[in-house]
């Protein structure tokens, strides 16, 4: 698997974002994957808000979320599925303003792959947006998919056997994230201005249509469900 990360100009807030791709890949190969940082996403939706105060922002949060929990670094919070600190609204290279993530980022995901296939005229192609997030006792950031066109975000091994005949129950690989992850690896976290990448020979099986509910479980049947129960029992306990 190759990963190119694109270095482009500064995206700029309410621009279509299939004209930027155009200006800065000049090829698309039939079976690449091309991820787009979200905070460009929502650049082009223009889910921005100028800077305020420290209340206000939480205010934001708050209303953002399916769930948000203080604490003394950050809010915890759920959303679209996905726990990430505060509601994902981000303030680095944002020029003062909070960037919110984008919104319906699956449609845009579909519509985007639709206009790319036809405009490099290949046969396939996967679309992910990517975002950073941080995972329990671990520093440092990892990639995610905020949402995937294309391509099957879960490898599913259940009911299958490994290598000493025994049955796998639970076992799937999340593709999307993985590739999220790779690809942000290679994007940047500070002002390398690389808010795209290009995935050649990714193991991934592509597909004319996403199912969003695939790679979710939703806290109900998650492994970490007594973690989000303990969670909302403090939250009501303060």
């Amino acid at each position: 698997m190759t990963i190119t990360p694109i270095a482009t100009r500064i995206f700029s807030e309410g621009e279509p974002l299939a004209p930027f791709i155009r200006e800065h890949v000049a090829t698309l190969r039939d079976g690449s994957v091309i991820a787009i940082a979200s905070k460009i996403v929502a650049l082009s939706q223009s889910r921005t808000l100028h800077r305020q105060s420290k209340q206000n922002k939480e205010a934001l949060i708050v209303r953002e979320s399916d769930f948000a929990l203080r604490t003394p670094q950050c809010w915890l919070t759920i959303k679209d599925n996905m726990l990430i600190p505060s509601a994902g609204i981000d303030e680095s290279n944002a020029n003062g303003r909070w960037v919110l993530l984008p919104a319906e980022p699956y449609r845009v995901a579909a519509a985007l792959r639709k206009s790319l296939l036809r405009e490099y005229r290949i046969a396939r192609l996967g679309v992910v947006i990517t975002d950073s997030m941080i995972i329990p006792l671990r520093a440092g950031v990892l990639g995610i998919a905020i949402a995937y066109s294309g391509f099957r975000g879960v490898r599913d091994y259940r009911g299958k056997k490994d290598i000493f005949g025994r049955t796998l129950n639970v076992s799937m690989t999340n593709v999307a994230d993985s590739i999220a992850t790779a690809a942000t690896l290679t994007m940047g976290e500070g002002a390398e201005t690389q808010p795209l990448a290009v995935v050649d020979g990714a193991p991934v099986v592509f597909c004319s249509r996403t199912k969003k509910a695939e790679i979710v479980f939703g806290p109900k049947n998650d492994l970490f469900k007594p973690f989000f129960d303990a969670l909302r029992r403090m939250e009501k306990n303060k």
